[in-house]
């Protein structure tokens, strides 16, 4: 596809940097990337992706906008209170950028349905930006069993944490957390809260993580965790490793069938 001249003033920052270019432009127009979760993490992420002109974002979210949303949830205003989640964003990003094509899933992901979302558009990526432990490990089996990179990310309080899994290049989630946690090991949001920022900081570097990998540059969080504390201003960026016996991504896997956990939600603020 040829740029036109719109397009080339308005990616200019992009097109002159090396990395990108007018090449790398064209192929975050023809990128798709699946956002799940329209909260504090997906809505940085969305916007941010939509600004960068990756052509087709997918939007999952079956909640509409609630008051206690808009301290974190930045692409959703004072006027949506009751609106559809995905409807609110999509119309914010088609404000935004006309050259990006919104798909909305207005429904709860399950495991009787996520497989037909990711292969509706054949997504190029997945950002769980969920706020659950049972989304979370329902996304990471998806993705792997499917071979679709994603980004994964929870917050809490002040802190945050995101990396990103790579099919064949690095651990998945389940390596790192086996099983989701009991139910009451977790203080759920609304007992914990959480900084309204921490969605924007985590959710852009998931952001960045999907151009990255779009682009086919620099370093992915693939094989690290990174976490972050605000009270101390703090990043820390740890070796993990793949599980061998990991049962969806290891050698002898498991689990070859989705499964829907059941636990409150909000553990993991989004």
């Amino acid at each position: 596809m040829k740029l036109t001249d719109t397009q080339l003033e308005r990616y200019s920052r992009h097109i002159i940097m090396n990395e990108v270019g007018v090449k790398g432009q064209q192929k975050l127009l023809e990128s798709k990337v699946l956002i799940i979760g329209t909260g504090g993490l997906g809505c940085p992420a969305a916007m941010f992706l939509a600004a960068a002109g990756v052509g087709t974002i997918g939007l999952v979210d079956f909640d509409a906008v609630e008051l206690s949303n808009l301290q974190r949830q930045i692409i959703h205003f004072t006027p949506d209170i009751g609106k559809p989640k995905v409807f609110s964003a999509k119309e914010k990003i088609n404000q935004m950028n006309p050259d990006v094509e919104v798909v909305t899933y207005r429904e709860m992901v399950n495991s009787s349905n996520i497989i037909d979302i990711i292969k509706d558009r054949d997504y190029d990526f997945i950002i769980d930006g969920t706020d659950n432990f049972p989304a979370k490990f329902l996304i990471n089996d998806a993705c792997v069993i499917l071979k679709k990179p994603f980004s994964h990310a929870g917050i809490i309080r002040f802190d945050g944490q995101t990396m990103t899994y790579v099919p064949e290049k690095g651990p998945c989630f389940r390596c790192i957390f086996q099983n989701p946690p009991p139910p009451d090991a977790v203080p759920t949001c609304r007992q914990a809260g959480v900084l309204g920022v921490m969605g924007g900081i985590i959710g852009t570097i998931q952001a960045t993580e999907a151009i990255k990998y779009l682009l086919g540059i620099g370093d992915l969080l693939t094989g690290y965790i990174l976490i972050y504390n605000a009270l101390k201003m703090e990043f820390r960026k740890i070796k993990i490793n793949k599980r061998e016996s990991c049962e969806v991504c290891g050698k002898n896997p498991t689990i070859k069938e989705l499964i829907d956990y059941e636990q409150p939600q909000c553990d993991l603020k989004g």
